[in-house]
């Protein structure tokens, strides 16, 4: 079978605003396909079949997924099944601002879920109750019209309505009942603490009894959902901060080190050059040269 690759020209405004709403009322064979953003996936009504790569889930009204753009996937049997699809760039939209990264439920969902599919056979996903969804799709209402009316000021009010869908989606996985979705919200929880305790000294056996893991266990589950270990997420976390206080001219290099959890600044200066690929002097002076 073929496979099509969605466009972001077809499917955003030409203006470049990285989200956009597809309704499906209902939806229609379309063919295995990928594109290259992102979306979320809202079943609103009837039932199917999900599949991505291999494996293959029923949908029923209520279920939310996150898709990646990179994932195959196809709808190859539909029983009046109808979907909202929210269309975002996430490289575009700087997700993680403020606290997002406080709610478990957001990495469980948006993280978590999608690389865990398989091992959890689509089990861990969300499903919404029937209030819940209709307080969601009120929200994907405002959202649609902020995007179809275009007026002054909608740039900041869609992206406002699309952070409060994520937001809400997040808080409600936090609530789901399943015990795959439990278990994935337990690593969600242990990388919250991870961005809320970034310049703390890492407690591996703290992480792993907020997972309710062994440490063995915890080691090689976060490895497998995150693609790297709870350290080398904690050194880019670090450098991360530490990027955007370079970037304000007020605090030497030093200072910078240790805000963000480093106790020796040419040790920070090294992991630094490792994952960013300069300095931080070289850093800071080409963002002034930008700026």
């Amino acid at each position: 079978m073929s496979l099509t690759v969605l466009q972001r020209r077809d499917w955003f405004g030409t203006d470049g605003f990285p989200i956009a709403v597809e309704r499906r009322n209902p939806q229609q064979p379309f063919g295995l396909h990928a594109h290259d953003f992102a979306e979320i996936v809202i079943i609103t009504s009837g039932r199917g079949i999900h599949k991505a790569g291999r494996e293959t889930h029923p949908l029923n009204t209520g279920d939310v997924f996150v898709i990646g753009g990179s994932r195959p996937h196809d709808y190859p049997s539909m029983d009046q099944l109808c979907l909202v699809n929210i269309l975002y760039q996430p490289e575009k939209l700087e997700l993680e601002n403020q606290d997002l990264p406080s709610l478990p439920g957001y990495h469980a969902l948006f993280i978590l879920e999608p690389a865990w599919r398989r091992r959890h056979k689509f089990n861990s996903r969300l499903r919404l109750s029937p209030a819940e969804l209709a307080r969601l799709l009120g929200l994907v209402d405002q959202l649609e019209t902020e995007l179809t009316q275009r007026s002054q000021g909608f740039r900041f009010l869609a992206t406002a309505c699309f952070m409060q869908i994520i937001g809400y989606l997040a808080r409600c996985f936090a609530h789901a009942p399943n015990p795959d979705s439990r278990a994935l919200l337990r690593i969600g929880e242990a990388i919250s603490h991870l961005e809320a305790h970034y310049q703390a000294p890492t407690n591996l056996n703290r992480l792993a009894a907020l997972a309710h893991m062994s440490k063995r266990n915890f080691m090689r589950n976060f490895k497998a959902a995150m693609g790297n270990s709870p350290i080398a997420y904690l050194m880019q976390l670090r450098v991360n901060r530490a990027a955007a206080l370079l970037r304000r001219p007020h605090k030497s290099i030093t200072e910078v080190a240790f805000e963000v959890g480093f106790e020796d600044s040419n040790y920070f200066s090294r992991q630094f050059k490792n994952l960013i690929g300069v300095t931080p002097m070289q850093y800071r002076k080409q963002h002034a040269s930008l700026d």
